[in-house]
């Protein structure tokens, strides 16, 4: 019995928001205009949570640093933000609940709407082989400001999931979804199994309604 379990990032496996959290970095550490940056930063997260966000027009906003400075620039900058910014907001209960499932010889995916630029060390730091991000595009090497095919976001964590299992050799028997958030209702339908962790309150109501487990990591 081949079993996958597929974890939302940002309020769910960390008890905050990595991508909002990045942008609170970039202002922090000078890298964009403190002012502008930050009320947009924060009028982005508002439409996030709503389930309104543009994921294009967020993509020209947050992306923008990355074709503005070098990357070594922002590779150094990355590190530190994981260290000092990530590290610290890891939920205390993902530790545990991977390893539980690693335990049961479940293959571990994440599934984030946050770009990969930033998920990608977050998902190493967890020990999670296997993630699917919103993918910058790059051109000749260098960061467009776009992004690159299907934004996995909201229905499109759905199609970019089944195009993932289905360049698998062998197909997974069970699979297991976690998320705290109404953008991912599509997602915890596609699943064999969906949980609720720490849920904003339409999830809540939706997973109440369907008899879907609801936990806490934090």
């Amino acid at each position: 019995m081949r079993r996958l379990a597929v974890f939302d990032l940002d309020h769910t496996l960390l008890a905050d928001d990595s991508d909002h959290l990045w942008g609170r970095w970039l202002v922090e550490q000078g890298v964009v205009d403190r002012e502008h940056y930050a009320r947009e930063n924060e009028r982005f997260y508002g439409q996030y949570k709503a389930g309104t966000l543009d994921m294009h027009e967020y993509a020209a906003f947050s992306l923008q640093p990355l074709t503005e400075h070098p990357i070594e620039q922002m590779l150094t900058l990355r590190e530190r933000f994981i260290r000092e910014w990530i590290v610290p907001v890891v939920a205390s209960g993902t530790p545990a609940l991977l390893e539980r499932h690693r335990a049961q010889g479940d293959e571990l995916l994440i599934t984030s709407a946050t770009n990969r630029f930033i998920t990608e060390p977050i998902a190493g730091l967890l020990g999670v082989d296997h993630l699917i991000a919103t993918d910058p595009e790059r051109r000749d090497g260098r960061y467009t400001g776009r992004i690159a095919g299907i934004p996995n976001f909201q229905a499109g964590k759905v199609r970019r999931l089944r195009d993932w299992l289905a360049a698998r050799t062998q197909p997974f028997t069970h699979v297991t979804a976690y998320s705290d958030s109404r953008n991912d209702i599509p997602l915890l339908e596609e699943a064999d199994t969906a949980i609720a962790v720490d849920p904003d309150a339409v999830l809540r109501a939706t997973a109440e309604s369907r008899g879907w487990p609801i936990i806490s990591l934090r």
